[in-house]
């Protein structure tokens, strides 16, 4: 029997030594993500939330074991169960091939992660050319062109270059290139952060009705609430490496209960804060909750002693002790 779930994340945590440099004989180290948890339903799409900063991207490129974590598990359930096992990092090298050709990254800005050199149909088959499903010349010539007008292109595009095209068809070509291995998943990194308003809304939309076609996943990866709540089926929101609260979008908006979610919603709406400072560096290790130093409401235990994670109403977890 599938599982319900395409990913489990638990207790994930990352810590980077600054090896080199100015701070290498002080011995520093990052600790960009801390004991985070969650789990993506099938064919849903959950968004990771936050400030520039707070770990999010990070929690992401360890799904895709660009980085090797600290600490935690990652268990991906693949509908054939029989081609990969669920515990992420105990894959070897043929079976991490095999699970980054299911979970593909979309990069933030495509002008950098698209070859200028390459014609659009080299940018979507060259990675197929490497893959388990390379099937030839011919194959690859059919899948890029229903690929590309799938996404809203022409196939005439595919003989042009990416420096031909605006951002939003950039990140078009990004979709289509992400696309191309039939994978389950997606994480989308900031997908639409540099495009006009107008140009967010339609790529949100291609994204939705691929999200229906394919059955896929999503991972959705933003510093903007408004978005997240419009595309997201549930939402993560991180500070400072931890989840500090997650719940249903469709209501986060009336029902924020960390002092973090309803400053980034004052935010959102234009509404200046008494709650000025700067986000802290994360160089120490973290022994009391990670927004006390600029919450209203926190007390001599938020400053004390790091809360749990715990859940307040069906789906809905917050790290505050404001709702123990």
């Amino acid at each position: 029997m599938t599982n319900e779930n395409i990913i489990e994340v638990n207790a994930l945590s990352k810590t980077f030594n600054l090896e080199a440099g100015f701070f290498a004989k002080n011995k520093h180290n990052v600790f960009a993500v801390n004991d985070v948890s969650f789990a993506i339903r099938r064919g849903t799409t959950y968004g990771l939330a936050g400030e520039s900063g707070c770990g999010k991207t990070t929690s992401a490129r360890l799904l895709i074991q660009l980085y090797k974590q600290t600490s935690g598990t990652i268990k991906y359930f693949d509908a054939d169960e029989k081609a990969l096992p669920p515990d992420v990092d105990a894959y070897t090298k043929k079976q991490l091939r095999l699970y980054r050709e299911k979970v593909k990254y979309i990069f933030q800005d495509p002008a950098r992660s698209l070859n200028p050199r390459l014609t659009v149909y080299n940018v979507l088959t060259t990675g197929l050319k490497y893959s388990s499903l390379w099937q030839g010349k011919a194959h690859a010539r059919e899948l890029a062109e229903k690929i590309i007008t799938e996404v809203g292109l022409s196939i005439q595009d595919l003989e042009r270059r990416p420096a031909e095209f605006s951002g939003g068809q950039r990140q078009r070509i990004s979709i289509a290139r992400g696309l191309i291995m039939n994978p389950s998943l997606l994480i989308c990194d900031e997908v639409v952060s540099a495009l006009d308003v107008s140009i967010q809304g339609q790529v949100l939309n291609l994204l939705q009705d691929l999200r229906q076609s394919r059955n896929l996943s999503y991972i959705f990866i933003t510093h903007d609430l408004k978005v997240a709540c419009y595309f997201c089926d549930t939402i993560g929101v991180m500070y400072r490496g931890y989840l500090v609260e997650e719940a249903p979008a469709a209501d986060l908006y009336k029902t924020a209960m960390h002092p973090y979610t309803q400053l980034l919603f004052e935010g959102a709406q234009g509404v200046l804060s008494n709650s000025n400072q700067e986000v802290k560096t994360t160089l120490q290790q973290e022994n009391s909750c990670p927004f006390a130093y600029r919450c209203p409401k926190a007390t001599e235990q938020c400053k004390t002693k790091l809360p749990d994670f715990k859940e307040v109403a069906p789906g809905h977890r917050v790290r505050c002790y404001l709702f123990e």
